[in-house]
């Protein structure tokens, strides 16, 4: 049965996503855990190193500490319930989980582009303005920044979130792994055209804005840089290219689930599933490499760690 009702009268979904399930169950728990083992130990030790050292507790270092934390709750809002289906006969989830998860995962991805939008305005403050930085930056600003990045997203996807409460279900098998906004093939009815307008208006607000914006003040730093000497240049690329290099994966990232969402149910399941794990393996053990390697004040503590660790 595809609906499955508890004493409770509870509303599971069924996730059929999965391929060769039973040959591979163990093999794909083990590269999942290990994974996932190594997204928290990456990014734990990045925001350790930050939380610390006393010379690594600047706006910037925070802004990179608070994007791996998210990395972190990002990968825990998938990776348990994942490794629990492998493990299990039936891949299920109550209808009120799926959304809830569907919630978090969409609102961290939200939160991600903020806090990126957080650290080019860092990093615009500090290049183009660098005399009043000091003023502008002060803990209590980088204390509100952080809330509003988390907050925003969340305020603006939970009314959605009791929204699909009100929708009859007609469907209750998810082709995919985890929930996410392919959910919207489960209602009988299309979605209102009030709510797809609202739907837009979070993805400007918590996507395009932040993006737009990301683009502004690189504008506004490659201009200048442009007028400045070259030791100031290299000191500036030291700073923004980690930051370009996760915005530009974290683009992919958003772009590859918005194609697959797109994409209609007639895909073969195997391409489908590969496709979705790209979505949640990569990122969040690229975000603590790049930090860890190209900026050069982490990187120096963390090869002091390592050489503790070795001796």
């Amino acid at each position: 049965m595809d609906k499955l009702t508890s004493q409770f009268n509870v509303t599971y979904i069924t996730l059929v996503g999965h391929v060769e399930l039973l040959k591979y169950r163990h093999l794909y728990f083990v590269i999942m855990f290990i994974v996932y083992t190594l997204i928290l130990l990456c990014n734990f030790t990045i925001i350790c190193l930050i939380m610390t050292h006393r010379s690594l507790r600047e706006p910037m270092y925070i802004f990179i500490a608070a994007l791996l934390l998210n990395s972190v709750l990002f990968s825990t809002v998938v990776y348990p319930k994942l490794l629990i289906d492998f493990l299990s006969d039936k891949q299920v989830i109550s209808f009120s989980l799926c959304a809830l998860q569907s919630l978090f995962f969409y609102s961290l991805e939200g939160s991600e582009f903020l806090l990126l939008a957080v650290m080019a305005f860092d990093r615009y403050v500090s290049i183009c303005k660098p005399l009043q930085y000091p003023t502008i930056m002060r803990k209590t600003t980088v204390s509100i920044l952080l809330i509003l990045a988390w907050l925003v997203p969340a305020c603006h996807l939970l009314p959605s979130f009791f929204w699909v409460f009100s929708l009859k279900l007609c469907r209750f098998t998810l082709k995919g792994i985890f929930c996410n906004n392919a959910m919207s093939r489960l209602y009988c009815q299309r979605p209102q055209i009030t709510y797809a307008l609202y739907g837009a208006f979070i993805i400007l607000n918590t996507t395009f804005m932040p993006f737009l914006f990301i683009l502004f003040t690189y504008t506004r730093i490659v201009i200048v840089l442009y007028k400045s000497c070259k030791e100031v240049r290299m000191k500036a690329v030291q700073t923004c290219l980690p930051h370009l290099l996760v915005l530009i994966s974290f683009s992919c990232l958003c772009s590859y689930d918005i194609i697959i969402a797109r994409l209609k149910a007639g895909l073969p399941t195997t391409v489908h599933f590969v496709m979705t794990l790209q979505v949640i393996l990569y990122h969040p053990l690229f975000n603590p490499v790049i930090y860890g390697l190209k900026m050069k004040e982490i990187s120096k503590h963390l090869m002091k760690l390592l050489r503790i660790k070795t001796t």
